[in-house]
């Protein structure tokens, strides 16, 4: 038989109402009487029914965190920075994964998932910004990423561009001229692969070399996306003498490619990705990149979503903070 709060509240020499007024974490309580309900709840193993709780009280200490595919490893892995940012300030995490489609994300954004959290992180790369907007309702939202931006919407940034700029600076020091850019399209000026590529000519103008639409490769952001890529690029004729992997996956296909055809890195040709997931550090050779300020996105994205819910700050205000980058240098393009 279930253990109920009656039975709790016999166990501990106290009210029914003080047991409830334990579990919903009122203030008024003296210590001594907090403990023994919590030990009663504790030896008799009652579980409370969160459903009921959120009906009475309209607040179910959950966010939502949306994005397209957990077995991206920049994604897995802000989401896990992203539940330890979240339990610490006393909520947990739901995950929906949207698949890259319109629909899924709409539904998130409306459907039960949404009725099932407090406020919503989302990474959209389907929806624009009125659709977001027209869909979301009055329940907190931050968006992550860098598909919309739009001055109506609170959402926490990666400074792309001036990130492209220094992995691309750094790869010109090292006296690199010919550097291949893997996963835009040239003429892309918008979305992280749009303010990359543009990062990339900024850096190429201020050290006076000329930008070369020949180098610029279109791929998937994937490992095999970059392999593929750089097999293409080979085939092509075309010269260069380092690669820009517009996220880690694309370059770490792209080095595994270069290996296989022989290529020396970073000898013959560096490669650099941006991201700094945690393989980037245990491949052979290790990789040189961009950390985007991971767990700032995560602390600063879930503060201001929790700030939202619980009524701080200027709700009249829309917040847009961008998060601090690092390079980290190492064996493949030192």
């Amino acid at each position: 038989m279930a253990v109920t709060m009656n039975d709790v509240a016999r166990a501990a020499g106290v009210s029914l109402k003080t047991v409830s007024n334990v579990i919903n974490d009122y203030e008024f309580i003296r210590p001594a009487t907090k403990q023994r309900v919590l030990d009663a709840i504790e030896e008799l193993g009652y579980e409370t029914n969160l459903t009921a709780r959120s009906l009475r009280s309209g607040k179910t200490s959950m966010l939502g965190l949306v994005l397209a595919d957990l077995s991206v490893p920049y994604y897995a892995e802000l989401a896990s920075d992203i539940m330890k940012a979240a339990w610490a300030r006393g909520y947990r995490v739901l995950v929906e994964q949207s698949g890259n489609e319109a629909d899924h994300e709409k539904s998130a954004l409306q459907g039960q998932f949404r009725s099932l959290t407090d406020g919503l992180l989302f990474i959209p790369l389907s929806l624009d910004a009125g659709q977001i907007i027209q869909a979301a309702g009055k329940k907190p939202l931050v968006l992550l990423g860098e598909f919309v931006q739009d001055p109506r919407l609170d959402m926490v940034l990666i400074q792309n561009l001036e990130a492209a700029a220094a992995v691309t600076a750094h790869l010109l020091a090292g006296g690199r001229r010919r550097i291949a850019v893997l996963g835009a399209r040239d003429g892309d000026t918008t979305g992280s692969n749009g303010l990359r590529l543009s990062g990339y000519k900024a850096a190429l103008a201020a050290a006076a070399v000329e930008y070369d639409p020949t180098l610029v490769i279109d791929c998937e952001w994937r490992r095999d996306g970059g392999a593929d890529a750089i097999a293409r690029l080979l085939d092509s004729g075309v010269g260069f003498d380092a690669v820009f992997g517009l996220n880690d996956v694309v370059a770490l296909g792209a080095l595994h490619e270069l290996l296989v055809r022989g290529k020396r890195v970073p000898d013959e040709i560096a490669v650099a990705g941006f991201d700094d997931i945690d393989e980037a550090r245990f491949a052979s050779p290790s990789l040189t990149t961009v950390e985007p300020g991971r767990a700032e996105i995560a602390e600063r994205a879930v503060e201001l979503l929790i700030n939202r819910i619980e009524g701080k700050g200027s709700a009249d205000k829309v917040e847009q903070p961008e998060a601090e980058f690092s390079l980290r240098v190492r064996q493949s393009a030192p």
